[in-house]
Parts: structure tokens; sequence; C-alpha cells
């Protein structure tokens, strides 16, 4: 008896404890190089576990299943757990979504949980995390930088590279984070074919291979930072074990590598000698302004080239811009480049063509241009000049500088007349003048009329809303007027749908119930053939229009579903038409 009391204890106090399910991590911020570990545990006995689908992980083991019970001091407690081993497959936040669990017939659920993963970080010695994988010292992904401290728009070129060692096989790979470069330009280098090099890596031969280059051109000074590229590889790892022919066994695996982050500290550009007009260009450049022709007619263009060649920067800066007379009409340039990106850095040459049209006969010079940039090599700025360029324009019209100009052989009267004519033509003969005396606003024709308006319109308002009023009480004549709406509506819905078989028959049915509804003031319900006769006919309808209605609307159901061509629709269309408006008439 005692013994049945004490079960029956038991079982009611199991029946009132609370049940607990819950999902816990390892982690909430990680790598895109870690392993998460999530538990999903309850107190309590359950079925039907359903995990969550791990949208943006990737499951490497799991479900393990723990289950634990205790009984201390006549009181038990129940422990069960299923936990997974998972590896990010993008960065950002991602939410794990909620398991569920049935439980004494009641679903129990867990809550959402958000992880944040980031970019690679160096695998961490946590004893929660899962095992590390066993090839770590036989592959390594580096990133090589040229150069660690250069210059603004100085290239530089990071070369990732896979180290790994003889006795392990790489079948797949997959780009897990691809890095940000920010504050820099960049511009990859297309590698057409892998290819297996040896080497060495701590001083250890080695195979690698190179997976990613890519030049680099620093935007501002200070220390910047280039984010590792992180990779997802599946291996084939031997074992200690030996097939029948002493062949060495593999097995597979798969690791994540890192080249980790790399920090450029870039100097900025000494402000010492900088000329005026130096707009950035970095490196090694010529520079030169070449018209198509001096020499020309007028109507005629010339072609002014402005061109900067050589390896550097070509596409981080601008090229200077010629300053022509008045006398010569000068396009917007044409922008060309004609620029390679090899490992070593940008080079080629960018070229800006301007379209040049001169106006007047006479002799137009084109001053001289400058172009400034930083050498690298000395460390120092550099200026080149172009010449001056000679526009002549043999024939045209004289520019009325000229002809004062060349009135200098003429007598002292016509001089005078000639310069006092070229001195007063910027006056203007006609003016536009706007009096400065304005009229006050108060007490004008437009304030009083803003200020009575209200008046007037209260009674308009008040016979709107005695309108409106009697219109809402209305009931039947608003039923009316909606359904003549909804019959207009659906006929044109008709018109369109005339290509639409079923469509069309569909419209054209609802246009004429609804019609029925709005000239009979009767309801679908009420719509029987008979009704309807009786009632178009006691509305002094003609018997044949009458019965060409109810036939059409009988044919409208059948036409559905029956086969028909286009011209029969048409037809359809054209009789519904003349029968609403006869009836309209009639009635």
């Amino acid at each position: 008896m005692k013994k049945f009391i004490f079960l029956l204890f038991i079982s009611v106090q199991g029946l009132f404890a609370q049940v607990e399910f819950e999902a816990k991590v390892s982690k909430t911020t990680l790598g895109i190089n870690e392993r998460l570990r999530i538990d999903f545990s309850m107190n309590a006995d359950g079925d039907n576990f359903t995990p969550p689908d791990f949208e943006g992980f990737r499951v490497v083991n799991g479900p393990m299943q723990q289950v634990s019970q205790q009984w201390v001091n006549g009181r038990g407690t129940f422990n069960k757990m299923y936990s997974y081993y998972l590896l990010p497959s993008q960065r950002g936040s991602i939410t794990i979504k909620q398991a569920s669990i049935e439980i004494n017939g009641q679903i129990y659920k867990t809550s959402p949980i958000k992880i944040n993963v980031t970019a690679a970080v160096e695998m961490p010695k946590n004893p929660n995390d899962a095992p590390q994988i066993s090839a770590d010292d036989a592959i390594h992904l580096v990133a090589e930088v040229s150069k660690t401290n250069p210059y603004i728009n100085e290239p530089i070129t990071v070369v990732y590279k896979l180290y790994f060692s003889y006795n392990i096989g790489i079948t797949n790979w997959r780009e897990l984070d691809k890095p940000k470069y920010n504050d820099f330009w960049s511009q990859n280098i297309d590698i057409k074919q892998l290819k297996v090099e040896e080497g060495t890596y701590n001083g250890e031969k080695t195979r690698f291979v190179v997976l990613k280059k890519v030049v680099l051109y620093p935007q501002k000074s200070g220390k910047l930072s280039i984010e590792p590229l992180s990779m997802d590889m599946d291996l084939e790892l031997p074992t200690n074990r030996r097939n029948i022919f002493g062949q060495v066994l593999t097995t597979k695996d798969n690791k994540r590598v890192s080249a980790g982050a790399k920090t450029i500290n870039v100097r900025a550009l000494p402000e010492a000698g900088k000329p005026a007009n130096f707009t950035g260009a970095v490196g090694k450049f010529t520079f030169r302004a070449t018209p198509t022709k001096t020499t020309l007619k007028h109507g005629e263009s010339l072609d002014l080239n402005v061109i900067v060649a050589g390896t550097g920067n070509l596409k981080l800066f601008d090229l200077p811009k010629p300053v022509v007379p008045s006398a010569l009409e000068m396009y917007d340039p044409v922008h060309t480049e004609s620029v390679n990106t090899p490992l070593s850095g940008m080079t080629g040459n960018i070229a800006d063509k301007y379209t040049v049209i001169p106006q007047y006969k006479g002799n137009y010079p084109i001053k001289p241009m400058s172009f400034s940039f930083f050498d690298l090599a000395t460390g120092t700025y550099k200026t080149i000049t172009s010449p001056e360029i000679m526009i002549k324009v043999l024939d045209g019209p004289e520019s009325e500088k000229a002809a004062v100009a060349s009135s200098d052989s003429t007598s002292g009267v016509n001089k005078r007349t000639i310069a006092a004519s070229a001195q007063f033509q910027f006056i203007k003969l006609k003016t536009n003048l706007v009096s400065t005396k304005k009229d006050d606003f108060f007490g004008s024709n437009l304030f009083y009329g803003l200020l009575f308006a209200p008046l007037f319109l209260i009674p308009i308002i008040m016979l709107f809303r005695k309108k409106k009023r009697a219109m809402d009480r209305d009931v039947v004549g608003n039923r009316i007027r909606q359904s003549n709406k909804l019959a207009k509506k659906y006929l044109s819905e008709a018109r369109k749908q005339i290509a639409n078989k079923e469509l069309f028959y569909i419209a054209l049915e609802k246009a004429m119930h609804n019609f029925l509804k709005a000239k009979l003031n009767i309801e679908t319900s009420e719509m029987s053939k008979d009704k309807i006769r009786e009632i178009l006919l006691s509305r002094n309808a003609n018997e044949n229009t009458v019965s060409n209605f109810i036939n059409l609307t009988e044919n409208c159901e059948f036409a559905r579903y029956a086969p028909s061509s286009s011209v029969s629709i048409q037809q359809d269309f054209d009789k519904a038409v003349a029968i609403i408006s006869e009836l309209e008439k009639q009635i």
C-alpha cells in the first residue's frame, strides 16, 4: 500500500511539473571558419522531435542524443538533449528558427536564436567546440602582400596561395567569404588555369596552387585592413589501414581555411613641392597635347588630343583641360582608355579628344597645358608642360576685335566712331524694369474675397450635405445605382476579354444580371426565367427582345465550355449591347 501511494505521489508530481524545452548555442558570434554547437534540451520525454532547417548553416555532425535521469531524496529529474554541430555558409546575421516536440500530447517550441557570423578568425581552443580537423598541419591558405607601407595610389598586389602536403588530396573547394577591399581601388587578375607547383612552407617542402590575384590602389592614408579570404575544402586524408594490395586507404574529411586579415599602413603623399594643378596621378607618365591640324578654313574643325601614357593609377585622376580663345568653339571631350592591369599595376594610356571649330578668320593661340604627377621612383613631384599651339584660320568673317584693330590706318574720326561703337555695344536699348511700389494686401480685392468666401460656401456646403443625407437614406436607389455601375463595369470587362472565351462569358453574364438588378430592382436569388419575363413584359418591354435577353443569358453558361470562334464571341457581345440598349428604351 505504501508503495502504491509513493508511486501515485510521484505521478501527480510529474503531472504538475513545468515542462521546459529550450535551445542553447555554444556562442552567438563566431567566424565563418568556426563551428557552432546547438543543444535542444527538455526536462520531460517527448516524441516527434522536429529540428529547424538550419538555413544559412551546414550540418556537419548530428543529431547526437543524450538522456539522463537522476533520483535525489526521492525526487527525480529527467533531461533529454539533441545536439548538432553546424558550419556557417554565409556572413551576416542568421536566425536559427524554432524546433518543436510533442510532450504529453502538447506541442512545445523553442525560441529563435540570432547568430552573428563575422569574417574568419583564428580558431579558438574552446572545449565546447567540435574537435579540430586532422588536416590542420597539412593545408594552409596564405595571402602574400607585395608591400605593406605604400603611398596613396601606389599599386600593391595580394596573391592568395593554398599550400598542401604531398600526402593529402583536395577534391573540391568553395569560397565562403570573398574579401572586401574597403578604401582600395581593386582589380582582380584572371587566372585561366590553376597550376600545382612545388614550394616550401615554414621550411618544409610542399605543393601549392595560386587561387587568386588582386591589384589594389589605396585611396586614403592610415591603417587600412584587408579582410580575409575563407574557403571550404573537401579533402582525402590517408589512414593507417591498407588494402590487400598494400595501398594506403584514404578517408574523406572537410576543412575550412582562412588567409587571415592583413593591415596596410598607407603613407600620405608629401605636401612639400606639391604642384597646384596636381590631381592625384602617381606613377611614371608622359604627357602631350596634339592637334590634328593647325591650319584650316572657315567651317572646318580640328581635334585636340590630350594624352597621358605610362604606368600608374591611370583610371584614378583627371586630365588637364585646354583653354582656348572665345573665337574657337570647343565641345565636351570624348574620353577613351586603353589600359591593361597586370600584376605590376595599370599600364597604357588615357585620352580626352576635344572637337574645336573656329568662328572667325585669324590666328588663335591655345595656351600651354601642364600635367603633374608623383614619381614613385624618386619620391618627388614632376610636371610636364606642352608647348603653345597656334591655330591659323585662313578665311571667314572677321571678329569685332579684329575689325577695330585693322582700322588703325583710317582717319582719326573714323577711329573714334568705330571705337565708340564697340565701347557702347553692351548697352541695351530696351528695358524690362519692374516697379518697386507694391499695393498692400490688407484692404485689397483679394483680401476681401478671401475674407467673405467662407460665408458664401456655407449654403453650398449645407445643400450638399442635405443631398448627401437624402442619397444615403435612399437604400433602394443606391442599390440600383451600384448595380448600374457594375453592369457597365462588367460589360467593359467583357470587351477587354474577347480574346479569352471563358473570362468573356463570365463578365458578360455578370453584366446582364447587374442590368436586371438595376432596372427591375430584384436580387440575384429572385432571378428565374419566368420571373424576368413577367416583370419585363409588365414594363412594356417587347416580347421578342425579352426572349432574346433570356436566351443570351442562358447561352453564357453553355458557351463557356462549348467550342466557339472569335467571330461568334464578337457577335454575342454586339447582340448583348443591342439588347440592353433596346430594353433601356422600352422599360
